[in-house]
């Protein structure tokens, strides 16, 4: 028989599955010794069964009440005896702290016999009465799911008339009449009496906390949390004791160590004559915790011994919840304490110099999207602001800037040194020369991984998309917001960590934290000024982060198109680029000569001197990119757009000559165009003419870019430089395609080789593995290539058959609504469909070539749980956007001591 009932005496903290986050510490504080009331746990494999029948697991009741005779029998009294009653809280506690997701009732034993008795035993009838209608008014909101506000509107009522301002102003017959109002709201609201019978009020009140697991709010904050919807809650039983019991009794919260900045010192709130929900509340205001000295010395000594102890034993930050009754001390909670990204790096230091962890243990205790909270600018908080819509918080940071409507207008504001936010319906890869100028990205449609948001977080600039409330109209360059009209003269400003839009200019501060990434640990310090939290944070950064390098076994290059953004990586620590899109170079001024190449007929003078441009251009581009990455490789992604991305639009091609033909004045140059755009036209680009098919559909497209790329490299070597270039075939599924581009690669390689009298035997040739054909046929592949890097992008498309661009704004949200998503497949790699391609191409590729490089260059190389994975199944590096390198690099290096320490 499955056990589902476990007193605080049987567990210990490494519980936390079983007896959740709550329960696992109360059992890890009695193990200790430590003056917890006695209780027990219901497990969340009870929860999980009530959730999956909804029905109470029948074997439950025995077990409670075999636990909760023990308790009686320890504490001598029995729940709801009318005389000596024993009382008992209900509450929720899940393996990850959810605060204030779930349920909570206090004082289950109490009714209209046992309020006389608890009176009796205390001495107060205040009090007794005071806990009763806190009874019912939990009771009735948690468990009947009555509406709070009727019970606090009757509590003010009452207050009102008697004149006071404060619940403990009120008197013993206030209070006994006040539970009469709540019993009768009860009764008008659920046809039935308050139960008297303490032991329904219990198994009502468990069954409570089962169905709170599954409240919306409850279910919104795991998926903000990425917590799984199937764990669960367990159910902790714990006798009562009050902190408002009157003189020298309260209760409080406090932590170890400041949350916000990791100091070690007394922090935390104490309220007299009060029960815990009264701090958290904050209905009254509470007094610090250093105050309890002056109040009670013999209890603020034992508790900041037991602080001590619980730092000590947990070797971490901890909160606790305590209660003292009439001078006496009792631990309600514990938990390792929740805290901002700058006290997670600062704690996590200072606990290595105190000795009490090592350099692994800290890496550890940091993650990587802390580190991004520290790198992004944010908005002077003192400022005062316009608020005016809120869109999708997609890349984080700051930026204010004139509304700039197209790349024309962004560029002319940058070329007047006017900072401009670019602002579209959503952004397509033509808009790159305005993203670039711009200081942020508003968008009114996509999502977190659309166009918009990939690119403005690979360029580390600040991205809101999906603000819905944006009209637009980019022909008169105009948005207006709620009959607002804004237009390029008017300056806003973007939050990207919060999705925020305001009116005007709103003062940003930068982080010293991204001054020390780019620029090295003095540059760091010198930001910070004098302000030595700050400083200590950046010391805290460069601490860790130079571990994290020391230990990781995974490589960190970035994704780079521009020699800017090579610069940009080098600084922020890439190892080289693994992934150069070259499509990228192609757009502007340039799209026309790829368009021409196109519709140029095979052959011809024309297709000929297009490539030809191409190549001098392309030889420039690669000039300047390998220069910067001197000694590092450099990984070159052949040309892979759809087509479509470089041709005219089919749609105003025809209404153009539709006009024409209707005036009589066609231009037939501009039919013979129609005529080739329509041959050319694709129901789905993205799985037609792209990629490899593109390379061996128009020959000498691909061999442009190769012999750029050569020659380029020979130049280098000939002045003393050590370029090393790759040469990466998209979209392959066939081996004899990716035969084909190595031979047309290996006689360009060698020719540039002879004529210019260099060795460019480093020259490396390889696939993307974007296609789950692909993946499935690596070892045949690994036989012409010499590295994979896995397009996880692309890959998570065609695995899921879905196109990115079009679904992730419209199904997405309840998909992740109805749990069929956790977090998106795009955000976070979906380890048991795609990672299973992953991990089966690793495991082909090697079983030919068990030397053979791999990588990732999807956006999935920069997110923090998909690096652990890629560690976990043996590729060499991750490669992302410049910006999350750092966080690469410290991913990388926790996913190697963690590894060690399962």
């Amino acid at each position: 028989m499955v056990k589902y009932v476990y007193d605080f005496s049987e567990g210990d903290k490494s519980m936390k599955d079983l007896l959740g986050g709550k329960g696992a510490n109360l059992a890890e504080m009695t193990k200790l010794g430590l003056p917890v009331p006695p209780g027990f746990t219901i497990t969340t494999e009870a929860c999980r069964a009530y959730l999956k029948d909804s029905l109470v697991p029948e074997s439950l009741a025995t077990e409670v009440t075999a636990a909760l005779r023990g308790v009686e029998d320890q504490m001598e009294r029995t729940l709801g005896d009318p005389d000596n009653p024993l009382l008992v809280s209900v509450r929720s506690g899940a393996k990850f702290s959810m605060p204030g997701m779930m349920e909570t009732v206090l004082n289950i034993g109490l009714n209209d016999q046992s309020v006389l008795g608890l009176a009796k035993i205390s001495g107060n009838e205040r009090f007794a009465w005071d806990s009763y209608r806190r009874l019912i008014q939990m009771f009735g909101k948690t468990v009947l799911d009555i509406d709070g506000d009727l019970f606090s509107d009757a509590l003010d009522s009452l207050k009102a008339e008697r004149g006071v301002t404060g619940d403990t102003e009120l008197t013993a017959e206030d209070l006994k009449g006040l539970v009469v109002t709540f019993k009768k709201i009860v009764s008008e609201q659920k046809g039935m009496d308050f139960p008297q019978d303490p032991r329904a009020q219990m198994d009502m009140a468990i069954e409570a906390v089962f169905r709170s697991w599954n409240t919306e709010r409850a279910r919104i904050y795991r998926r903000r949390e990425r917590i799984p919807h199937d764990l669960g809650t367990a159910v902790n039983i714990c006798t009562m004791v009050f902190g408002n019991m009157g003189e020298g009794s309260g209760t409080g919260v406090c932590f170890t160590r400041d949350p916000s900045s990791g100091h070690s010192g007394v922090y935390g709130d104490y309220l007299e004559n009060a029960q815990g929900e009264d701090v958290v509340a904050g209905i009254r205001n509470t007094l610090s915790l250093a105050d309890l000295e002056d109040i009670d010395k013999a209890s603020y000594d034992k508790l900041r011994g037991i602080m001590r102890k619980l730092e000590t034993h947990y070797r971490d930050m901890c909160d606790i919840e305590f209660t003292i009754e009439r001078g006496k001390l009792w631990m309600l909670q514990t938990r390792v304490g929740k805290r901002t990204a700058a006290a997670a790096f600062r704690i996590a230091i200072q606990l290595v110099e105190e000795k009490l962890i090592t350099r692994d243990e800290a890496l550890a205790r940091v993650t990587g999207d802390q580190l991004t909270q520290l790198m992004f600018p944010q908005f002077d908080q003192k400022a005062s602001k316009e608020f005016v819509a809120r869109g999708m918080a997609a890349s984080p940071g700051a930026a204010v800037g004139k509304i700039a409507f197209d790349n024309a207008q962004a560029e002319a504001f940058s070329a007047k040194g006017v900072k401009c936010v670019l602002v579209r319906r959503e952004t397509n890869p033509d808009d790159l020369p305005g993203m670039v100028v711009a200081e942020g990205v508003l968008t009114a449609r996509g999502g977190k991984t659309s166009h918009a948001a990939v690119v403005a977080r690979g360029m580390g600039k600040t991205c809101v998309c999906g603000a819905e409330a944006l009209e637009i109209n980019a022909e008169a360059r105009t948005v207006t917001i709620d009959g607002r009209v804004f237009t390029s003269d008017d300056t806003i400003a973007i939050d990207g960590q919060t999705g925020e839009i305001f009116s005007g200019d709103v003062p940003v501060t930068d982080s010293p934290v991204t001054t020390y990434l780019a620029e090295g640990l003095e540059a760091g310090l010198a930001a910070a000024g004098a302000d030595e939290g700050t400083r200590e944070l950046v010391k805290a950064v460069d601490f860790i982060l130079t571990h994290a390098d020391k230990v990781r076994r995974l490589r960190v290059r970035a994704n780079a198109d521009t020699p800017a953004d090579s610069r940009r990586s080098i600084e922020f620590g890439a190892e080289g680029i693994g992934l150069c899109r070259t499509e990228h170079m192609f757009l502007g001024s340039r799209r026309p000569l790829v368009e021409r190449a196109i519709l140029s007929a095979p052959g011809s003078d024309e297709r000929t001197a297009a490539f030809a441009e191409l190549e001098k251009l392309q030889r420039q581009d690669f000039l300047e990119m390998l220069e910067v990455m001197d000694g590092k490789s450099m990984t070159v992604r052949l040309i892979d757009p759809p087509l479509h991305e470089f041709m005219p639009a089919l749609s105003e091609l025809e209404i153009k000559v539709a006009v024409a033909k209707a005036t009589g004045e066609v231009d037939p140059a501009d039919e013979r165009m129609l005529m080739e755009v329509r041959r050319f036209h694709e129901q789905n680009p993205m799985l037609g003419l792209r990629g490899v098919r593109l390379g061996i559909y128009l020959p000498g497209l691909f061999a442009l870019q190769m012999r750029a790329l050569c020659e380029a490299a020979a130049d280098l070597v000939a002045k003393g430089l050590d370029p090393k270039p790759e040469i990466m075939v998209p979209l392959v599924g066939s081996v004899r395609e990716l035969q084909l581009i190595r031979e047309e690669g290996e006689a360009i390689i060698a020719e540039v080789q002879e004529a210019r009298g260099v060795n460019l035997s480093g020259v490396t040739i390889g696939a993307m593995i974007e296609l789950p054909r692909a993946a499935m046929t690596a070892e045949d592949l690994a036989e012409e290539a010499d590295f994979f890097s896995f397009g996880t992008n692309d890959l998570t498309q065609t695995v899921w058959g879905f196109s990115r661009d079009d679904v992730e704004g419209v199904f997405f949200p309840q998909y992740l609504e109805a749990g069929i998503f956790g977090v998106s497949p795009f955000e976070s790699i979906d380890v048991h469909g795609v990672g299973t391609l992953v991990r089966e191409g690793v495991t082909r590729a090697r079983s030919t070539k068990p030397g053979i490089k791999l990588g990732v260059c999807g956006e999935h190389g920069g997110d923090p749980a998909s690096i652990h994975f890629f560690h976990e199944v043996g590729v060499d590096y991750v490669s992302c956007s410049p910006f999350r390198v750092p966080v690469a690099r410290l991913e990388a290096g926790r996913a190697a001591v963690l590894t060690e320490e399962s």
